[in-house]
């Protein structure tokens, strides 16, 4: 089965993040009770994207630390801190992909993950990629949705509270959401 943007595009082609139009968000599990959600408002990347060869694509991103919104400043602090990101020493995420494979109606992209300056392989499972489409600017488009879990403590991320009931404050998996809208270059 091929996907809609496969249909449509026949060769590689170079395509820009649309900041404005993506998203990058997470969730973490809080007190053992409910889940926090959380975004970062600046990111930019690009790809290259061969449907008729997805081993020859690639995909970078590159995510302000600072920008976290979780819609409480001062939790949003304490994430900048040291005790989480520590965004005064790295002030950016990034992802660098290795491989790109079809995986059914999407792709499976696997690439390295760096935060606070720890880098993990991460696979990002690819779904709801679009055709190809204009907008009414001129500008050609697809989209694409993308989703992963990674371990905070992987990446040195390891504080934390013990609750009087058991259990911790904060999670150690995080959950990974992007929502993609991408401009062709060129």
């Amino acid at each position: 089965m091929t996907t809609a943007a496969t249909q449509t595009t026949a060769q590689p082609s170079r395509w820009t993040l649309d900041a404005s139009h993506s998203s990058v968000g997470f969730s973490v599990r809080h007190m053992m009770i409910t889940n926090v959600r959380g975004e970062f408002q600046k990111v930019s990347g690009e790809a290259v994207f061969d449907p008729a060869t997805p081993e020859a694509s690639k995909v970078t991103a590159t995510i302000d630390v600072a920008s976290i919104n979780t819609r409480e400043e001062k939790r949003d602090g304490h994430l900048r801190s040291a005790d989480f990101f520590d965004a005064e020493k790295h002030p950016t995420i990034t992802f660098e992909s290795k491989r790109v494979r079809r995986a059914g109606d999407g792709y499976e992209v696997v690439g390295d993950l760096t935060i606070r300056g720890t880098t993990r392989e991460v696979t990002l499972t690819v779904e709801d990629v679009t055709a190809e489409h204009a907008d009414p600017w001129g500008n050609r488009r697809i989209g694409a949705s993308a989703r992963t879990k990674v371990r905070r403590s992987d990446f040195g991320m390891t504080w934390n509270s013990a609750l009087e009931a058991g259990g911790v404050l904060v999670g150690d998996e995080i959950s990974i959401a992007i929502e993609v809208s991408l401009i062709k270059q060129g």
